[in-house]
């Protein structure tokens, strides 16, 4: 239950930034990292505090949190061993990815320049949710829902890798959700499962 309450914490903190055509990069998990600011600010519940994980989130670097949804670092540098290379995409995507391959990281990271959310795991993009679509921020349970449903835990069927070909599908207005090809049929008896399609 915490991990529902956490990723849909985290989505809204994203929308809001992206709605102001800001950037950012919240992981969950564990990442070597190099703090680039003093560490004053204790560790805190984001779900109890978004506010706080917003305002942080704003700096420059990422924020990593735990699977307990307890803020760890931020504006830090997440150190990876390679960039991932992804076409048309920044250094705050690229190690973001390289990032989200790490066993149990989650990686969220809104673009300042299409105010899009996207949401990395296992080195694959899963969703991404266009913060310019109107009341999406009213989507977020849905979209937990959807992606609860249908397993976040199922990123070797669900997500756009660097070299496996994948398709993108619109089960909401706004909210991509990216299926490797070989994922597809599995994917969509999941939606019909759920009624999310008919």
């Amino acid at each position: 239950m915490i991990q529902e309450e956490l990723n849909k914490t985290i989505i809204e903190v994203c929308l809001k930034i992206a709605k102001r055509g800001e950037g950012a990069i919240i992981l969950v998990g564990n990442q070597e990292n190099k703090p680039l600011v003093k560490q004053e600010v204790k560790p805190f519940n984001v779900i109890e505090n978004p506010k706080l994980l917003e305002s942080l989130a704003l700096m420059d670097g990422a924020v990593i949190v735990d699977k307990f949804g307890l803020m760890q670092y931020y504006g830090t540098m997440l150190k990876v061993s390679k960039l991932s290379m992804i076409k048309n995409f920044g250094t705050r995507h690229q190690s973001s990815l390289s990032a989200s391959i790490k066993e149990g990281n989650k990686v969220y990271v809104v673009s300042e320049e299409d105010n899009k959310v996207r949401i990395f795991q296992e080195g694959k993009l899963l969703v991404e949710i266009d913060g310019r679509t109107k009341n999406i921020e009213k989507q977020v349970p849905e979209i937990n829902n959807i992606m609860e449903s249908i397993g976040w835990g199922t990123a070797s069927l669900l997500g756009a890798g660097i070299v496996a070909p994948a398709v993108g599908i619109a089960a909401i207005p706004g909210v991509t959700i990216f299926v490797a090809i070989t994922g597809v049929s599995y994917f969509i008896k999941k939606l019909k499962k759920y009624d999310i399609i008919k």
